[in-house]
Order: structure tokens, then C-alpha cells, then sequence
């Protein structure tokens, strides 16, 4: 089971449909969802990887409001999931707070609804004791450059068929269920 898993939603750098590296934009609902999911799953450290200032204002406002009294009053349970968020500018940040927090670089896993050549599977993630950064993508994916940085992937998904396309929020839930159990 992993103890020191951190989680990071990458805007940027990812694909856009057209295949084309752009910055997506953060979603309040991406924020809160996926927190209470990595919170869950024993998260230690949420980020919101974006590089535009734009966005990080966008997420201050939504972190300050679900840290209000106004907030706590409407639903507890999400303050508290939204307390393990961070923002950061780009992977690197988050990389080298993971090392101030930890003493050890993290290992980088990615994640991608494709096919890949020297994909790993979910057990073998299970078995590192290092600290590990969870890397999603948003938009339509990871850029190839995030990819091909990573100390792993991890195999898609599957679904039923040949649709494969999740949200991130439905993605991160199943990858890290299949990440800490101990099945």
C-alpha cells in the first residue's frame, strides 16, 4: 500500500484535441471533488499544477471561500478535504516541496488513457517505498514531454468498449483506489 503518495492535476503542459500543447483552466469542481477523493485515499498533498496567474487567483478565491466559516457551516466535510490543496506553477515546485517535506525526491507517475510502450502496472506501484507524485492531466492528456520525463505510466483504464475518455475526477478516483488497496 502507498504511504507517501502526493497527487498533482496538471494544466499545463497538455494536449488539446487537436493534439496541440496548451494551458487548460482550473474548475472549482475539479478542486473539491478530487481533494475529497485524494483525502479519501490518503493523499498527503493535492496541487493544482497551472502556470498562469490568472488561475491562480481563480483558485485563491475558491480555496478562501471553502476556508470560511461560511463554508465550514454549509459542508464540513469539504473544508476539511480542501485544506490538502496547493497551488504550483509547474512540476518542478512541486517536486521540490515534496523533497523539503519528505527528504527524497518523489518518483513520477503518470497517468494516460492511451496505449504505451513499457506501461507499468497498478501492483508495482504498490511495492516502492519512495514518495510518489500522481501526475493527471487535463484537457486531452499529459504533453509528451511529461510523459516521457516519468519514472513510470500506468496502464489506461479499461473500459467495456473502445471508448475510453473519463473525467479526471472519475479517473483519479479509480486510480487511486487501485493504487492503495490492498487487494
Amino acid at each position: 500500500m502507498v504511504n507517501k503518495l502526493y497527487l498533482g492535476l496538471v494544466h499545463n503542459p497538455v494536449l488539446n484535441k487537436f493534439g496541440e500543447i496548451v494551458t487548460t483552466s482550473i474548475t472549482n469542481l475539479d478542486m473539491h471533488d478530487i481533494s475529497r477523493t485524494a483525502l479519501t485515499f490518503g493523499v498527503k498533498k493535492f496541487f493544482i499544477i497551472n502556470r498562469l496567474q490568472s488561475q491562480r487567483e481563480l483558485f485563491q478565491r475558491v480555496k478562501t471561500f471553502w476556508e470560511s466559516d461560511v463554508a465550514r457551516k454549509y459542508n464540513e466535510n469539504r473544508t476539511e478535504a480542501m485544506r490538502i490543496i496547493s497551488f504550483a506553477e509547474n512540476i518542478d515546485e512541486v517536486t521540490e516541496e515534496i523533497k523539503k517535506l519528505e527528504g527524497d525526491c518523489p518518483l513520477i507517475i503518470t497517468t494516460s488513457a492511451k496505449q504505451c510502450p513499457g506501461q507499468t502496472e497498478y501492483e508495482r506501484i504498490g511495492d516502492l517505498t519512495q514518495p510518489l507524485l500522481l501526475l493527471l492531466g487535463t484537457g486531452n492528456g499529459l504533453a509528451g514531454e511529461v510523459l516521457n520525463s516519468a519514472d513510470y505510466c500506468l496502464t489506461p483504464i479499461p473500459g467495456v468498449n473502445d471508448y475510453n475518455h473519463l473525467s479526471v475526477r472519475s479517473a483519479a478516483a479509480i486510480i487511486l483506489d487501485r493504487l492503495t488497496s490492498n487487494k
